[in-house]
């Protein structure tokens, strides 16, 4: 659920996000009582919601959740949201985005002449050690270029490990730019 809940926290359609936001209950065919707890609950920009639940892999939760799910979008649907599974990310995109995460903080961006030199060293694609050198000290300025990463101001592929050979681009310039996990443009 954490990598798929940080692809949710970049996005920057998504305004809010809470996790195990509300047990559904209803009665089945027979009559009996079932609940489920969907994961994850995020609202976009422009109102819409999503519910979802983030398996550890497709089959989990077997029937009983391709079950729930059928109620879920049923419900959902009725609220004017939208349900689903979201898939597990693939390792290297994960452990990416886990490694970036721990950026995301204003803090790690430095002083506002640090943010802006970050991003001129990499107005044309290079690669990261380079251009985090030119900048200065790599222990001061790592943070700010991950921090660029996270936030779009930056961009590299992240299907790929992150390492001080990868290329960094330009981003889209942050929130309202970036495109998909993994895709180099931004995310």
């Amino acid at each position: 659920m954490r990598a798929q809940l940080m692809v949710l926290d970049r996005d920057p359609e998504v305004v809010g996000l809470a996790g195990r936001p509300v047990r559904l209950l209803w009665r089945d065919a027979r009559g009996q009582v079932r609940s489920w707890v969907p994961q994850l609950f995020a609202r976009h920009r422009d109102g819409t919601a999503l519910l979802a639940d983030c398996p550890s892999h497709p089959e989990a939760g077997g029937e009983r959740a391709q079950r729930a799910a059928t109620v879920l979008e049923a419900a959902c649907a009725q609220a004017g949201w939208s349900y689903q599974r979201l898939e597990p990310l693939e390792k290297t995109l994960s452990a990416n985005l886990k490694w970036l995460a721990g950026y995301r903080h204003p803090r790690n961006a430095g002083r506002p002449p640090l943010a802006a030199a970050v991003r001129e060293a990499f107005a044309q694609p290079r690669p990261l050690i380079e251009g985090t050198e030119e900048v200065g000290d790599p222990i001061e300025v790592l943070p700010a270029v991950f921090h660029a990463l996270w936030h779009g101001h930056l961009t590299t592929p992240l299907d790929i490990p992150l390492n001080e050979r990868v290329l960094l681009s330009p981003g889209a310039g942050g929130a309202n730019g970036r495109g998909g996990p993994g895709s180099g443009d931004g995310r």
